[in-house]
Order: C-alpha cells, then structure tokens, then sequence
C-alpha cells in the first residue's frame, strides 16, 4: 500500500469525529512517529510503498481514534509549553489554559526578590508534573514539592521529570486531609474544579479516556481545593507570597472571594477566549 493511500483511508475513517484539518496534523504527528518523517519529507513519500507492519500501525491508530481515544494517549505523549511530556490515561493531557497560568507565573516569579535566591514552591494536584516540570526549569534554584492523591499520575510526573533531569519532590498524598508543615514562597495549582453537576457539559472524550479524580470535585463543594489552598496561604505562605491558580470560569468570582480578606492582592484574570480562569494573590 502506498503512503498516500493509507492517508486517504486515515481520513475518511475519522472524518465523522474531526475536521480535515485535525485530521491533517494528526496523520502528521503518526506518520512522523512510525515512519520518522517529517512534514516535508512525507509529502515527497505520497507515492511510496509502506510495509505492511507500518500498515497495520496506521490502522490500529484509526480504530482507536474511532473510539475517542485522544491522540496524546494513542501516541502516549504530547508538547507542553516546548517540552515533550508522557501521558497516559492516568492524568489529564495538558492543556493550552495551564500554558497562560505558567507564563504569568514565571513573568511574576522573576519580578520579585524569589528568583535570585533559594525558595520554594507547593503544587498541588500535579498530574503529569508539567506545573513543577516548567517551573524548574525556568527556577532551578526553587526547591519544588508537588503533591497528588494519584500514585498513577505520580508515576508519569516521575518519569517526565527523569526524562527531563529535573529535581522535583513529588508526594503521594490526600491533600485535602494533608497537614502541612513548612513555609512557602509559592504556591500554584491546577485542581479538580468541575462541579459533580456540569459531568453532562463535558465531551466524552474527556470523561471517558482522562481520570476523572483529575477533572472532578470529590464533593459538591467545587471550590473545596481552593477554600483549604486559601487556609494553609494564611498559615504557610511568607509575607508577600504569591498564589497561582487555574479555575473554573462558572465560579470565577465566588473563587477570587476567598482571596481578598488575607492577601494584600488578589485578582481574577481572565484567559486569552475571555473566560475567567487564573486566581492570582499576593500575601
């Protein structure tokens, strides 16, 4: 079979769930991993042979596709913020919003007096480890202590760290009922914020194939992560700490409500479609 032709059947089986364009860059994406070709390089293989090994590859991915498997998890990694980051279907794949939140974050971090010197940063809820990984990166004299109730997703975070020789102290635990007991320069977090009564809003996609610890509220409380991030700030956050917080745009204001009696500043920012999505306070 010719590559070409395996492209044509790569985008009429999927045509019914993605538009021509998604289907482009994901036959993109698949075609350079099986067959190590670029872009540019496989447009000069339109009219070549595949193996039937190869073949199969390519068929495999569309009956997986078919299901509504992301193809992060087909592939097993994806790009976050220039990295390469492994997922699977134990943690969320990233996404562009936790992009904006780091890119505030660190334009923030390296204003202040923090990123000339040792300090340290609480996230919580870390997933894949993209929040410390990124942070590491850019601060590698931040001592950074990630926590999840997920030895799975801890288990992707180490090995995304490993991957990228960066020091992180990961810590399986309950945030919820965790006590902490020292003092931070920094906290940020991603949290689970979908109320329990907005699981019909969300895609199948996601609700079938991410773990659902990760999207979800474990109560019907949906701002119960941000209520305990706000009383261990007032107990464990230095004067003139600073707090990152990606949220649920439904809730931004009842969210930005828990930040404004002990922090010298707190404001609800909005992402670049306009929704509210970042909590940012100064202690």
């Amino acid at each position: 079979m010719k590559f070409k032709e395996i492209k044509a059947i790569f985008s009429q089986q999927i045509s019914g769930l993605y538009s021509e364009s998604e289907s482009n860059f994901m036959f993109q994406i698949f075609a350079e991993n099986i067959l190590d070709l670029n872009a540019f390089q496989q447009r000069q293989f339109l009219n070549e042979e595949i193996s039937e090994k190869n073949k199969e590859k390519f068929l495999e991915i569309i009956s997986e596709l078919k299901t509504g498997k992301p193809y992060q998890q087909i592939l097993g990694e994806t790009e976050f913020y220039g990295m390469k980051i492994f997922v699977d279907e134990n943690v969320l794949i990233p996404r562009p919003e936790t992009e904006e939140l780091l890119e505030f974050a660190i334009k923030t971090i390296q204003n202040t007096d923090f990123s000339a010197h040792n300090f340290k940063i609480l996230d919580i809820g870390t997933g894949s480890g993209i929040i410390p990984l990124v942070l590491k990166k850019h601060f590698p004299n931040a001592e950074i202590i990630s926590i999840d109730f997920s030895a799975k997703a801890l288990e992707i975070a180490k090995k995304n760290a490993e991957y990228h020789h960066l020091n992180i102290n990961f810590i399986h635990a309950d945030y919820l009922n965790l006590h902490l007991d020292q003092n931070f320069e920094v906290i940020i977090s991603n949290p689970p914020y979908i109320g329990i009564d907005e699981e019909t809003e969300i895609e199948d996609s996601v609700k079938e194939f991410e773990p659902k610890m990760a999207l979800f509220s474990p109560t019907s409380d949906p701002l119960i992560f941000y209520r305990k991030i706000a009383q261990d700030s007032n107990h464990h956050l230095i004067k003139n700490g600073l707090v990152f917080l990606e949220i649920n745009q439904k809730l931004g204001k009842e969210t930005l409500a828990l930040y404004q009696n002990n922090f010298s500043n707190a404001e609800l920012i909005q992402d670049l479609s306009g929704n509210d999505r970042f909590i940012f306070a100064v202690k």
